[in-house]
């Protein structure tokens, strides 16, 4: 199986660092063009010299709308789209107001939709098939006391997922979600010094540990590529089994 993305372009929002940087680097390991975002030029470039292959930076805000879609159509010919920008607000009900849930859903849902129109309408005048990669959570699965917001962004990312599935497979384009689990990153660091949290983890998890940043890399590459053609509208857990884990 050949899961090369030689000559295809990938652009892969809220990718400096984390997850996404990662995902960036995966992608670029097997021969894509990967375009790196965030809204500091300066964060972008010192990211982008990390990772050996074709690698450029695009420095917009993912939820001024308009400036995206002008961002993203200056790009060329975009083949995979990864949204992976995110925001995380860990309050619960009763301290959560409506304003800061709707700002959780521009971030997570509504700049994730505006581009991905952008991206698959581009595609589509030109003929050509393309793969939208939404990173989701296992949280749009799960519920946790004071933690609202969150899980709600995800789950409505989820159903984006299928929604936008239903609409452009049959211009050939391919949307799917991928769910990571618990993973020892920057956002992460503190919770991951926690002795209590990773007693509480091992014993949650199939896996019994934390998931390393570079393990999200494969799941984006298979999507991305020739390898998962007949696969679309799913959502992928890389989670190290906590949400089959009872």
């Amino acid at each position: 199986m050949d899961f090369s993305l030689n000559g295809r372009t990938a652009l892969v929002t809220g990718s400096v660092r984390g997850l996404g940087l990662e995902m960036a680097r995966g992608l670029a390991s097997v021969g894509a063009r990967v375009v790196l975002n965030g809204r500091d030029a300066d964060t972008l470039s010192a990211a982008a010299s990390e990772i050996p292959g074709h690698v450029e930076y695009a420095a917009f805000d993912v939820t001024d709308l308009d400036a995206a879609r002008s961002a993203a159509a200056g790009l060329g010919q975009v083949d995979i789209l990864v949204n992976n920008v995110g925001h995380r607000d860990r309050r619960g009900f009763g301290v959560l107001d409506s304003s800061a849930l709707r700002r959780m859903l521009d971030v997570h849902v509504a700049s994730a939709y505006s581009l991905s129109r952008c991206v698959a309408q581009r595609l589509i005048e030109a003929g050509r098939s393309g793969r939208i990669i939404n990173v989701s959570s296992v949280m749009g699965q799960l519920g946790r006391t004071g933690d609202v917001a969150y899980p709600v962004a995800k789950a409505a990312l989820d159903g984006l997922t299928r929604a936008l599935a239903a609409d452009l497979g049959p211009h050939g384009i391919t949307v799917n979600s991928i769910a990571p689990g618990t993973f020892a990153t920057e956002v992460n660091a503190e919770l991951a010094s926690d002795p209590q949290w990773t007693d509480w983890l091992r014993s949650r998890t199939a896996l019994g540990r934390w998931g390393r940043p570079e393990e999200i890399a494969g799941a984006v590459v298979f999507l991305a590529g020739d390898a998962a053609s007949f696969i679309t509208g799913q959502t992928l857990a890389v989670d190290g089994g906590i949400t089959t884990t009872f």
